[in-house]
């Protein structure tokens, strides 16, 4: 009977941490019970391991998928991309998402990866596979990189158009 009333107390015990912890990201702003999601010492470095991994330099910054990463430095990513991305659709280029979070409130930046469609070779069902705290996450990092965001890309052309200048 001891050993009942033990573990039942362990029990609400754990429960109630598990509960603070809850409150405690919900009054963070993060999404509580919205399924996985990153977690690190903040959203600035969830944001920056999310960009890393999910690949968003490759096309959003110059020069990073050829160099394997090694270049540019972080202080330049996601300033957009003038590097062609050609395929059925025609040739898409690499947004510079510095200016897209500059337009956007993050609450709007949320609604468009969720909403968010676009040319290849954008991976959309991944990113709206995404928890919100991990998109808001995106967000805030992008936020914070330092320096002039710079000018927008190339628009798109559509597919039978003149081939892209070599640049």
């Amino acid at each position: 009977m001891r050993r009942m009333l033990f573990a039942a107390a362990c029990l609400g015990a754990a429960a109630g941490l598990a509960s603070c912890g809850a409150a405690e990201r919900t009054a963070k702003g993060a999404d509580a019970g919205a399924g996985p999601r990153v977690t690190a010492a903040g959203d600035v470095e969830a944001g920056r391991y999310l960009v890393r991994i999910g690949g968003c330099n490759d096309c959003h910054t110059p020069r990073y998928a050829m160099t394997n990463g090694a270049e540019p430095p972080e202080s330049e990513w996601l300033k957009g991309s003038n590097e062609p991305h050609t395929g059925p659709w025609g040739v898409s280029y690499g947004k510079n998402l510095r200016l897209t979070t500059r337009r956007l409130t993050e609450d709007e930046w949320v609604r468009l990866m969720d909403e968010g469609t676009g040319l290849p070779p954008m991976p959309w069902p991944s990113v709206r596979a995404m928890s919100e705290a991990d998109r808001r996450a995106i967000y805030r990092y992008i936020r914070q990189l330092p320096g002039d965001p710079e000018q927008q890309s190339p628009e798109p052309r559509p597919a039978g158009g003149p081939p892209p200048a070599a640049g």
